[in-house]
């Protein structure tokens, strides 16, 4: 029920418990029109080019005024200029926003069930999944993406991909133990998106190509080839050079300081 004119406006710890992430954004229709009129003053003729680019931070930052109603999908969708290689990339991201909310209304038990069952999780270790969530993996590229999500409450899609392939195929972990995560800490966390994001990556869901893995060494090399993302959240790795912190198991990094990797990845 909406608050009576002239009274005060809820505190967070009175609808939600728990400690927000200490960097959240502010939210708010005002600052996400703000946001969004920035975005298509200028950053958005890029995004098909840079969106995952970690280094860059080069997403709109939308999505947690579009999960809040701050924002609408249909007036921005109204307002992109589609005639535009970055313009028509951004639309084709919310198309898929739109897909997964369809499929979760013809199907509620994905929320929770593999939509297709044709992957199986190994068995559960709770060491690995800690370690995931801590952002302790031995792993940068994955490790930043777990820190920023504490520290933030949001992390760019690049780097939801990677950790998520990194738990469910690498670390062979229940998507749903993933999935849970995310949706205790990313402030733009909704069953559709979440859930069924997290099964494509899973190869339970959508997904053509169920049996897809995202090596973390090859992401890294990719999306953040000079370490500038990894170097933004992983402070005690900051003195590596260049791309050599994504491996920094070959620069003698004190395991006090920072774990050697949990697992053995191909192309390490």
């Amino acid at each position: 029920m909406p608050p009576i004119r002239g009274e005060a406006l809820p505190r967070p710890a009175d609808l939600a418990s728990g400690q927000p992430s200490p960097q959240l954004r502010v939210g708010g229709e005002s600052t996400g029109r703000a946001l969004l009129r920035d975005w298509l003053d200028g950053p958005i003729a890029d995004y098909a080019r840079d969106n995952d680019d970690l280094a860059a931070d080069a997403t709109s930052r939308l999505s947690p005024y579009l999960h809040f109603g701050c924002v609408s999908p249909t007036e921005v969708v109204g307002r992109v200029d589609t005639a535009t290689e970055g313009g028509l990339a951004f639309v084709r991201q919310l198309a898929w926003r739109d897909f997964h909310h369809q499929v979760l209304a013809a199907r509620p038990d994905a929320a929770w069930s593999d939509y297709r069952t044709r992957m199986t999780a190994g068995p559960d270790d709770e060491k690995a999944v800690a370690a995931w969530r801590d952002g302790r993996t031995g792993y940068p590229i994955v490790d930043a993406g777990m820190r920023q999500l504490r520290a933030e409450g949001w992390m760019p899609g690049r780097a939801r991909l990677i950790s998520a392939s990194f738990l469910a195929k690498s670390l062979r972990q229940d998507w749903r133990v993933g999935a849970a995560h995310f949706l205790y800490w990313l402030v733009d966390a909704d069953l559709a998106n979440n859930q069924l994001n997290w099964q494509w990556v899973a190869g339970t869901g959508t997904d053509t190509r169920p049996n897809r893995i995202l090596n973390p060494l090859r992401q890294a090399d990719r999306y953040d080839p000079d370490g500038v993302y990894v170097r933004r959240w992983l402070p005690e790795l900051a003195h590596l050079p260049g791309a050599n912190i994504h491996r920094p198991w070959r620069e003698n990094v004190d395991p006090a300081e920072y774990p050697p990797p949990i697992i053995d990845c191909v192309g390490s």
